[in-house]
């Protein structure tokens, strides 16, 4: 009985972790469930990456559909994006499984804390000329090549494509962060989904108990933080982005590294 619910409690926190890092950040939630299922109850990081990508699914659906109710999702260049994310989701995830365990996952650390301190100390609160000025097939090429690049480092690592999304829709197509996290949790559920598929089809048989607790309170935590998200204004948005992907940062660090 203890067992069980400390396995509760590891699923509560990841969900939570994983919950606020999508709704506010547009965050992969297999950057938070994957180390905590691997440090904490021993899981096989493969099998956890699988379990965090299929949490990601519907709580990346329901955080996009609010932010759409918003106006803070481009869903025309979302498709793009999509388009490269999907082509190489599969190929990152086949790649996957000829790594080992402390491979797996490790990646996502820098980007999050160096994404966190961007947002804390760089604001990004409106569009920049990149997206305004730039030409339409310029955008597609970007967004395309960026997507691919993205579908590439989430099939691989389970982790990293909500914070490269990000770093390309913010730094290389200019988008205003709001935007931003309401378009990459649009293009996450789909590559969430290919990704989370994939993991299955080639791995072993996973915990479905485990499989159903991270989903519900990743959704649950998830909903909250994008209702929370299209209130808020632009220079709130990104202090609390920033603090959440700092904390996460130094906290998989630790989990990490020592």
């Amino acid at each position: 009985m203890q067992e069980f619910l400390f396995e509760v409690l590891i699923c509560f926190l990841a969900g939570a972790g994983a919950g606020l890092g999508t709704g506010f950040a547009g965050m992969s939630a297999a950057t938070v469930i994957s180390p905590m299922l691997v440090t904490f109850l021993g899981l096989p990081a493969y099998d956890a990456i699988g379990i965090a990508l299929a949490s990601d699914v519907l709580a990346s659906a329901v955080s996009a559909r609010t932010y759409a109710k918003s106006g803070a999702l481009d869903i025309k260049n979302g498709l793009v994006m999509m388009a490269g994310v999907l082509s190489m989701t599969m190929v990152g995830s086949w790649l996957s499984t000829f790594m080992p365990n402390n491979t797996l996952g490790g990646f996502s650390v820098v980007m999050t804390l160096i994404l966190g301190l961007r947002f804390l100390l760089l604001p990004v609160t409106s569009p920049n000329r990149t997206i305004q000025g730039s030409r339409r097939w310029v955008q597609i090429v970007k967004g395309a090549a960026g997507g691919a690049a993205i579908g590439l480092v989430c099939g691989f690592f389970g982790a990293g494509g909500g914070m490269m999304m990000l770093m390309v829709l913010t730094m290389l197509l200019g988008y205003e962060l709001k935007t931003a996290v309401g378009t990459s949790v649009f293009v996450m559920t789909f590559s969430a989904l290919t990704g989370a598929v994939s993991h299955f089809a080639l791995g072993s048989p996973l915990r479905m108990d485990l499989l159903i607790l991270c989903v519900i309170f990743t959704l649950l935590w998830a909903q909250i933080a994008a209702k929370i998200a299209t209130r808020a204004d632009a220079k709130l948005l990104n202090r609390l982005t920033g603090a959440i992907l700092t904390i996460l940062g130094v906290i998989l660090a630790a989990l990490n590294f020592f």
